[in-house]
C-alpha cells in the first residue's frame, strides 16, 4: 500500500506543476483573445485537487503503517513477494442488493434539487439518508440477517 501512497503523492506534486503552468498560460494570453485575468473555475478546481490528492496519499500511507504494525509487511510492498501471497477472501459483497440503485437515484434527485429547488434537495437528502441506512442494515433483518 505504500507504493499507492507514493503514487498519490506524485499526483499531488504533478498537480502543483500543472497549476503553475495553467495560471502562467492564462495570464500570458493577450487580453484581446480573452485572457489577461484568472480563469477561476479551472484554477480553483486544480488548486483544490492538490491537497485532496495529498490527503488521499497520506491516508493510504497511514493505513499501510498501521497494517504493517499489526500484520507485517503487505505482500504488494514486499520486494520478494509472490502473487499467491495476496490470495484469499477480500470481503463480502452482496450479490442481490437493490439498495445501491436506490441510493444512486436518491443522490441524483438531491443533486437535481440543487438546480430546481431547495424543497427537492431537502427531499433528496432525506431519501439519501434513508436509502443509505437501508443499504447498511440490509443484512440485519428478515431472511438475510446474520
Amino acid at each position: 500500500m505504500k507504493s499507492q501512497a507514493y503514487i498519490w503523492g506524485g499526483i499531488g506534486a504533478f498537480l502543483i506543476l500543472v497549476v503553475g503552468v495553467y495560471i502562467y498560460w492564462i495570464l500570458a494570453e493577450p487580453a484581446s483573445v480573452g485572457g489577461g485575468g484568472i480563469e477561476w473555475t479551472g484554477t480553483v478546481a486544480l488548486v483544490f485537487s492538490v491537497p485532496f490528492s495529498f490527503m488521499v496519499g497520506f491516508w493510504i500511507w497511514q493505513a499501510a503503517r498501521r497494517s504493517e504494525r499489526h500484520h507485517g509487511l503487505a505482500p504488494e510492498d514486499d520486494k520478494e513477494g509472490e502473487i499467491a501471497e495476496n490470495a484469499g477472501e477480500y470481503g463480502f459483497f452482496s450479490p442481490h442488493s437493490w439498495w445501491p440503485l436506490f441510493v444512486a437515484m436518491a443522490v441524483s434527485f438531491a443533486a437535481l434539487g440543487i438546480v430546481f429547488g431547495w424543497w427537492m434537495f431537502a427531499t433528496g437528502a432525506v431519501a439519501v439518508v434513508l436509502t443509505a441506512l437501508g443499504w447498511v442494515f440490509e443484512y440485519y433483518r428478515k431472511e438475510f440477517q446474520h
